[in-house]
């Protein structure tokens, strides 16, 4: 473990692989790992690409990689897809993803599976960037699931947060009621050569402006791109790079961070307390009292209150 850590604080991201696969499995190691990695983050920026299925968003993140190596940024890539049913991994993996940059030695790119997770996240991903920080990584992207209108947790976990729709999703008043309005930074209509791309812009411009948000010190910009023709990628990651610039000047961005730590202990508590609770009910005392709750002898919230009372019944 020791030479592990040394080579990812050296930058070398070899090590990078071994230390995910560690935290996927929940080795015990991973947590030592995390603890002697904590002090020495980069301050990478950190981006999150959501959206509907069919937006674009993996061929957009490969044409912003592209314009992020020509400006000679290291860059890594958080890929989060569907669990498969029956390995519990990601289905589509690394290899089809990203192929003109999975030989650059400055791309690392990771294919992750939500095992579950609500919000189109991975439940490490969080963890997964502070190692790509601390190996010294200039720009780390985060694709979510793809999961539809549930993507939410995304803005618990990056800086910038963009948000991509086509002109097909319909007209802006339903990106705002999918909750989308509440988490962008940037909007980009992909595919903007098919019809109904300007209006959707133009939809979203004035949504945009009748929006909830305080965003006194920030204007929502909304970008048309043709991610598959690298059109308007490169205005989109000078656009990212203006959000994460703003957000530091405003003092915004280690507020927002602080917050996003503290939303993920909350996540790693509540996991841990259900892995616990999970061992916990093969015990006699657990057993009984699960008995008594399925046979509505015992309400569930009482139970639970009994059960918080009672820690030792989940040694």
């Amino acid at each position: 473990m020791e030479d592990l850590v040394t080579r990812l604080l050296d930058g070398n991201l070899n090590a990078v692989p071994r230390i995910l696969t560690l935290l996927e499995k929940g080795d015990p190691q991973a947590d030592d790992i995390m603890q002697r990695i904590a002090a020495n983050t980069t301050g990478a920026h950190r981006i999150g690409i959501t959206g509907p299925p069919g937006a674009g968003k993996s061929t957009l993140v490969e044409a912003m990689t592209a314009e992020l190596r020509k400006q000679d940024l290291t860059v890594g890539v958080l890929v989060v897809d569907p669990s498969s049913p029956f390995t519990g991994g990601a289905i589509l993996g690394d290899r089809v993803r990203m192929r003109d940059h999975f030989l650059d030695p400055g791309v690392f790119i990771r294919s992750m599976a939500t095992r579950g997770a609500s919000g189109g996240l991975s439940a490490i991903a969080p963890s997964a960037m502070r190692v790509l920080d601390a190996a010294g990584v200039d720009v780390i992207i985060v694709e979510t699931a793809g999961v539809g209108q549930t993507e939410l947790d995304i803005m618990h976990t990056v800086d910038s947060v963009v948000v991509v729709v086509v002109p097909e999703a319909g007209d802006a008043i339903q990106t705002m009621k999918a909750g989308l309005l509440e988490i962008a930074d940037v909007f980009v209509v992909n595919k903007a050569d098919r019809p109904g791309a300007k209006r959707m812009a133009n939809d979203l411009e004035t949504t945009v402006h009748l929006g909830s948000r305080d965003m006194d010190w920030w204007t929502i910009p909304v970008l048309q791109t043709e991610g598959i023709r690298n059109k308007g990628v490169t205005e989109l990651v000078e656009a990212v790079g203006r959000h994460h610039e703003t957000l530091r000047d405003a003092g915004r961005l280690e507020a927002r961070r602080a917050e996003q730590r503290r939303s993920e202990f909350h996540a790693a508590l509540r996991e841990r307390l259900l892995d616990r609770l999970t061992r916990a009910e093969h015990s006699d005392a657990l057993a009984e009292i699960l008995h008594q709750v399925e046979t509505g002898q015992l309400p569930p919230i009482t139970a639970a209150t009994h059960v918080l009372q009672n820690p030792n019944l989940l040694k």
